[in-house]
């Protein structure tokens, strides 16, 4: 039993010796090595921008000698943030865009699940053509997306419009009650396939025994895809609408483009409108503050969505 205790220590000692020889000096000059190229970049291009915008919104521009006097800029403390919740601009923008994302969301991603349930029966052939053909609008760049879609919204140039006035209907795409929803279509268009390919793939790694044992128990497909695969893939689901939530708040593209066609869209239609709006009238630390409660709010509705839904699907 001493024997045996002593080898033992032994090998404790010899083991740990090695970890602490593997724990520094060449290891780890290699692993900094490794990570320095993403690491420095993530700092000069992401954490260091952020801090300026942040500095720069608590900044203010005084002038000397009244309204024709020199300029000069100072700290203002929350001053810029007091003017952002003042303005009426930024509450529409914010409304406008809550009610966007609460229509859009939800229809994009059913759409989605029910495009990547399809695509996980084995009833329906060509899988790999019709998943190459949803997933294509996501390799489209926005603004063209919305361009394409500007052409076929047009009263004067879509054939779309033409052959629905043909048939007696007289649809106004670009009309006040249905220019937001026009933008809501291009978005729904652009992502939809991007969405669906990550249900898919988390539909994908389900073993098929579960499968199996259903269809023993005598489950219909139905069931299997509402009570089998739907709570299974419930954190893919989770996260495309987190990620949903995200790219509602920083829409842009689609509202600006079509802005050039429809005078029903200003150049405050959404919070990153308003941002650049603010921006290129000089006023960069307003701008700066916008940029930062829009920020601010993306985080805790994205996050807040997160933990509510993790909690109640127990992950």
């Amino acid at each position: 039993m001493t024997d045996i205790a002593t080898r033992a220590t032994r090998v404790v000692a010899t083991t740990g010796g090695r970890r602490r020889l593997n724990g520094g000096g060449p290891r780890s000059g290699t692993i900094v090595a490794f990570l320095t190229p993403f690491f420095l970049p993530f700092v000069l291009f992401y954490l260091v921008p952020i801090g300026y915008a942040i500095w720069q919104s608590f900044l203010v521009v005084r002038r000397t000698g009244g309204q024709y006097g020199a300029s000069y800029t100072t700290f203002g403390g929350f001053e810029q943030y007091a003017q952002v919740f003042q303005n009426d601009e930024f509450w529409s923008s914010i409304g406008r865009i809550g009610l966007f994302g609460i229509v859009q969301v939800p229809v994009m991603l059913f759409v989605a699940l029910i495009m990547a349930l399809l695509l996980d029966t084995p009833l329906l052939k060509l899988t790999s053509f019709f998943r190459i053909a949803a997933f294509m609008p996501y390799a489209v760049p926005g603004v063209i997306a919305a361009i394409m879609w500007s052409y076929l919204y047009s009263p004067q140039l879509s054939p779309v419009v033409d052959v629905l006035e043909g048939i007696g209907l007289h649809p106004d795409f670009l009309g006040p009650g249905a220019v937001l929803w026009s933008a809501a279509n291009v978005s729904t268009w652009l992502w939809t396939g991007y969405n669906m390919l990550i249900m898919f793939s988390a539909l994908q790694s389900i073993p098929q025994e579960l499968y199996e044992a259903a269809k023993l128990d005598g489950a219909s497909n139905w069931a299997i895809a509402w009570r089998i695969k739907v709570p299974i893939i419930a954190p893919s689901i989770i996260l495309t609408t987190v990620f949903s939530i995200i790219g509602t708040l920083q829409l842009y593209a689609e509202p600006a483009v079509l802005r050039q066609i429809s005078s029903n869209i200003s150049s405050t239609y959404t919070p990153n409108m308003l941002a650049y709006a603010v921006a290129t009238g000089n006023n960069y630390q307003q701008a700066a503050a916008v940029s930062v409660v829009i920020a601010l709010i993306t985080f805790v509705l994205s996050f807040g969505f997160m933990r509510l839904t993790s909690k109640k699907a127990g992950l």
